[in-house]
């Protein structure tokens, strides 16, 4: 962050939107500090999301602000978003996740009306087998989702929104309100 006390205004704005919404029960945010050396403001937020109790993903999310623009980023404002999650191992060797996991990036921001232009970014998936100490019979598997993107405007609770959105996608999340059924208890015949 810059060293003057008085922020910009479009930078205030925009960090008054993250702050402005609740997400669902099974995600956790947090202001963690932000990176110093990508802009002359930024501000971070780290996720959590749980599932029954568990931690199923994580991520981050970075708003850079440079008031004299950028010319890579088409404008004054730029999310920095990191998601990872883990998978079964059969999904990992999916040749469509890299194209789904996009997916739920572009149509989380579409369908909360979150205007963006410049949206850039790649999705991992990765398979690994363990050995010495850490060796088992599963394999882990991982997809990671790395993006930016441009607003199109100072109001960024819609982002915050799609934000929040592509983290329980990735987490496998039902939408709110619906109950997945390996999550129902059956009661006792």
């Amino acid at each position: 962050m810059a060293s003057s006390t008085v922020l910009p205004e479009t930078f205030t704005r925009a960090v008054a939107g993250l702050r402005a919404v609740r997400p669902r029960a099974e995600i956790m945010l947090e202001e963690i500090p932000a990176p110093q050396r990508l802009a002359p403001y930024a501000h971070a937020l780290s996720a959590t999301v749980l599932r029954g109790g568990d931690e199923v993903a994580t991520g981050r999310l970075i708003l850079l602000h440079d008031p004299a623009g950028h010319e890579a980023w088409a404008g004054t404002l730029r999310l920095v978003t990191y998601v990872t999650a883990e998978l079964e191992p059969e999904l990992a060797t999916d040749a469509l996740l890299p194209a789904v996991g996009w997916s739920w990036l572009v149509d989380a921001l579409d369908t909360q009306d979150a205007p963006y232009r410049a949206i850039a970014g790649t999705v991992t998936q990765t398979l690994s087998t363990r050995f010495g100490e850490l060796a088992g019979p599963v394999a882990g598997a991982d997809i990671e989702i790395r993006a930016s993107w441009t607003p199109t405007t100072d109001d960024l609770a819609p982002h915050l929104g799609a934000w929040c959105v592509l983290l329980a996608s990735t987490a496998g999340l039902p939408p709110p309100g619906v109950t997945s059924i390996t999550d129902r208890t059956h009661p006792a015949a």
